[in-house]
């Protein structure tokens, strides 16, 4: 039998810090003069930083220089950060610990496959780092999803075949990323909106040991 490997993703999978990204977007907004609401936040999901600034700069009908883009980065990712530094293992998302937990005692490998530039930090402070073999962020990839080279990295890092690897995305981008290179590919979030996926789940508490075998021997 193949050896499986398991990817995950972190924002929204892992950890929730989509409500501290939506904060720090909503701040810039603010400050450029208009309103940013949650369900244009949706548009910013598994979708890279510079992505989601052009993303809200056309919603605020604004136009920038590259120097004004950059500033704003910086600034909106310092305030992101200081919403990290408050976070503790009461961040990690229910039921999220009794899959790693679980995984870990069969000896699974394991990795981190996010596009998130601050992952490690998350990790260190949720006190998760420990748990993964590998650690594929947005410091190690140079194309955001749909394309699956976060993914890819991953698997390769764990030394299994695409087809053997099994991701756990909460963004349609991240779900087709995985499609592409034939992984299997399980939706964290509404099935409505992740109906790509070879399964779904609202979140972790609906995942049992048993479907984890099954994904494990299958």
């Amino acid at each position: 039998m193949a050896k499986k490997g398991f990817i995950f993703d972190l924002d929204g999978v892992i950890v929730d810090t989509a409500g501290f990204h939506y904060l720090a977007w909503k701040s810039l907004a603010n400050e450029l003069g208009f309103e940013f609401t949650e369900e244009q936040n949706e548009q910013f999901k598994g979708v890279s930083r510079v992505r989601s600034l052009d993303i809200l700069l056309e919603i605020g009908d604004i136009n920038a220089t590259q120097d004004q883009k950059d500033k704003w980065l910086v600034s909106k990712n310092e305030e992101y950060l200081s919403y990290i530094e408050k976070m503790t293992d009461a961040d990690i998302l229910p039921g999220v610990l009794k899959t790693l937990n679980y995984l870990k005692s069969k000896n699974i490998p394991m990795a981190l496959g996010s596009a998130s530039k601050n992952a490690q930090p998350i990790l260190k402070r949720v006190g998760l780092f420990d748990m993964f073999d590998t650690i594929v962020d947005g410091n190690h990839v140079q194309k955001a999803k749909p394309d699956p080279e976060v993914f890819t990295i991953g698997a390769d890092e764990l030394g299994v075949s695409y087809s053997d690897a099994i991701v756990f995305e909460d963004s349609i981008a991240g779900i087709q990323a995985a499609n592409s290179v034939d992984m299997v590919s399980i939706g964290i979030g509404d099935p409505g909106i992740l109906h790509e996926a070879d399964h779904n789940f609202r979140d972790f508490t609906e995942i049992n040991s048993t479907f984890l075998d099954q994904l494990i021997n299958a």
